[in-house]
């Protein structure tokens, strides 16, 4: 005990030096718990939006389809399963089908992805309930970057052309009953949705469906023939690939900065060995061992990680909180990225971040704190009397 108040009286005594290596290294505390933080927060911000709204409780497709190759969405369509229909009956799974399309708004041409779902579905988190049959012309939901992308306003009637079952070219009028605002790009860009019913009876495909969707919790049933799951593990698995590279790229800024207190840390235990000599012959001659007088220095250094924790926590609660209150606002550009995050960012800040981003510092801190202390165990007390190191 009497080592470890030494060693704080110690640091405490060499006042703006100490200091000034306690808040550098608190920057990389705050640093690597915030961008950490960031990473965790975009991970399940973008995971949450994009299963409620698209992804569900995971999704059989049809054999053909391949949302990578839309040469495949003219044969990836087939009637539901009997297991399927039932879970669709009870409100346990929504199905979709995809057709290529084309719209022609103010005159100009371009190719979407035309969506059939169902108006009563309960499933996913898009506002099908608003494509309830009306008089007139069929209603059509698009999202806000369609909207933006096309000039298209509620209320705006547009030509779209598909081909049916037949190979045959067809072509109607739809009006856009509503422009939803959604993070999810997957059922935004290029893309116009419409009843299914009607979108199946259009295209001559009764029952028919490209892919179902299941609620979240339900039970997949067994293989289908013709149809394939794909459960929530596959179909997030680009997410989270992409999350790991930008936890790569940011640790390296990280680590900058650890390296950058960690060696402030070094260059000043090398200073005390080389200016403290004298405190170290008087130490042993008092009875010290050298191993005690290594842990002494050690445990000094190690103290600039507790000061530099506690520190952190001065400034780093009050800061992160508030960002994890109110969000991080995003540049309207971060809307093209492909990411569900919306107009602010939240971090995430868990127990085991914090409390293994304390660890890691403060046992760097330590292996750091010790590496110039070996010289000491060939230091002769006469020596260290007289000024000397051998």
């Amino acid at each position: 005990m009497y080592i470890f108040k030494l060693a704080f009286r110690n640091i405490l005594g060499a006042g703006l030096r100490t200091w000034l290596n306690v808040v550098a290294l608190s920057f990389s505390f705050v640093a690597i718990i915030f961008l950490q933080g960031i990473y965790t927060g975009m991970n399940d911000q973008v995971e949450q939006a994009t299963i409620d709204a698209f992804y569900g409780g995971g999704q059989f497709w049809e054999k053909s389809y391949d949302p990578y190759d839309p040469l495949t969405l003219d044969d990836a369509h087939a009637p539901l399963p009997a297991s399927l229909e039932d879970l669709v009956k009870s409100g346990q799974a929504a199905p979709l089908l995809i057709r290529p399309a084309a719209i022609y708004p103010e005159g100009r041409f371009r190719t979407i992805l035309l969506k059939g779902i169902a108006p009563q579905q309960n499933v996913l988190s898009i506002p099908s309930s608003l494509l309830k049959d009306g008089e007139g012309l069929i209603p059509a939901l698009i999202g806000t970057r369609m909207a933006k992308s096309t000039g298209l306003h509620k209320g705006d009637e547009l030509t779209i052309q598909w081909r049916d079952a037949h190979g045959t070219f067809d072509a109607r009028t739809v009006v856009i009953a509503d422009i939803v605002r959604t993070s999810v790009q997957e059922i935004d860009n290029g893309q116009v949705w419409i009843p299914l019913d009607q979108l199946q009876s259009l295209s001559a495909m009764p029952g028919h469906a490209t892919m179902v969707v299941l609620k979240r919790n339900t039970q997949p049933p067994a293989m289908l023939q013709g149809w394939e799951f794909r459960s929530l593990d596959y179909l997030l698995q680009d997410l989270h690939a992409v999350v790991r590279s930008k936890r790569i790229g940011g640790s390296i800024l990280y680590l900058v900065l650890l390296f950058l207190a960690m060696l402030a840390i070094f260059d000043t235990q090398v200073l005390s060995i080389f200016r403290r000599k004298k405190e170290m012959g008087t130490l042993m001659a008092l009875g010290m061992t050298r191993w005690s007088i290594i842990e002494l220095f050690t445990l000094e250094g190690g103290l600039h990680g507790i000061l530099a924790a506690c520190v952190a926590a001065l400034y780093g609660i009050p800061l992160l909180g508030y960002i994890a209150r109110t969000g991080w606002e995003l540049p309207g550009a971060a809307d093209t990225v492909g990411f569900a995050i919306g107009e602010k960012l939240f971090p995430t800040y868990s127990a085991g971040l914090i409390v293994g981003t304390t660890v890691l510092v403060l046992l760097v801190t330590t292996i750091v704190s010790f590496l110039p202390t070996r010289k000491i165990a060939q230091l002769k007390p006469t020596d260290a009397l007289r000024g000397k190191m051998s």
